[in-house]
């Protein structure tokens, strides 16, 4: 079903989703692929603070980084398609004390996460978007 309803997601500008109101906020991240310069569109569940945004690379606890955030590590601007409002963003990794902070909101908001990183032995990679 993901990816008929990436499809969804993209013809609707991350309006509408098959899944219905599943409860979890989504955006589309668009970023260049670092090694094809191309764009890419991920579906992501983020979390809002004040004017930023927070993504979690968790990429369901597989083995490998997902790859938005290679992306992301290689070309920080990106852009984010939310209610079908277009923002363009810088990305920045975030380390120690605020990514665990961060981090930690999102395992409040679903426990999911405790199950991603209980499948991995990476560290899940925790990025704030900033409005460029």
């Amino acid at each position: 079903m993901t990816p008929i309803d990436r499809k969804l997601l993209n013809r609707s500008n991350g309006r509408l989703t098959i899944f219905g109101p599943i409860g979890v906020p989504l955006l589309l991240l668009t970023t260049t692929g670092r090694k094809s310069g191309q764009p890419h569109t991920t579906p992501l569940t983020y979390m809002c603070e004040d004017d930023r945004l927070f993504l979690v690379g968790s990429n369901f606890g597989q083995r490998h980084h997902p790859a938005w955030s290679w992306n992301l590590l290689a070309n920080h601007d990106a852009a984010v398609l939310m209610g079908g409002i277009e923002i363009p963003v810088a990305a920045t990794m975030l380390t120690g004390a605020e990514r665990e902070r961060i981090f930690d909101k999102f395992v409040e908001y679903t426990r999911t996460y405790t199950e991603y990183t209980n499948r991995t032995t990476r560290d899940l990679r925790v990025f704030a978007l900033d409005r460029r």
